[in-house]
């Protein structure tokens, strides 16, 4: 890889790192008149976790454009898992913040599944040339 490829996977691994906390931080989201309209009684509307089921393989495939191998097509799932797991963990003052619920899951594994179909889909590829 050249240089400019490594700069383009720092790129995609950062991205991964802030959509990840971006995911994490909005997925409390409801319709209860504050961010959101008054809709359906304060219905959670977890959005951020298709936003997850989308940008992640996205992030993957892209490395896998720039080398087939399972660290560096790998690196933005790795990086994105990263910052979901520790939000899992309470802090210093003992705040959590994903939260503890069914969104959490649908983010996890929205997010993690379709990550890993796209790596195993880069490797497949190259392990087929």
């Amino acid at each position: 890889m050249r240089g400019r490829d490594w700069a383009y996977l720092v790129w995609l691994v950062v991205c991964s790192l802030f959509l990840a906390a971006f995911e994490v931080l909005y997925l409390p989201l409801r319709f209860d008149g504050y961010l959101l309209p008054m809709l359906w009684g304060g219905f959670p509307f977890p959005i951020t976790a298709v936003v997850a089921l989308l940008t992640v393989p996205m992030f993957v495939r892209r490395a896998g454009q720039l080398s087939p191998s399972l660290a560096i097509a790998g690196a933005p799932l790795a990086a994105w898992l990263l910052i979901v797991l520790v939000s899992a963990f309470s802090g210093p003052g003992g705040d959590i913040v994903l939260i503890p619920d069914w969104r959490a899951l649908l983010l996890l594994g929205g997010g993690s599944l379709a990550g890993a179909v796209a790596l195993g889909g880069v490797i497949g590829r190259a392990a087929r040339r």
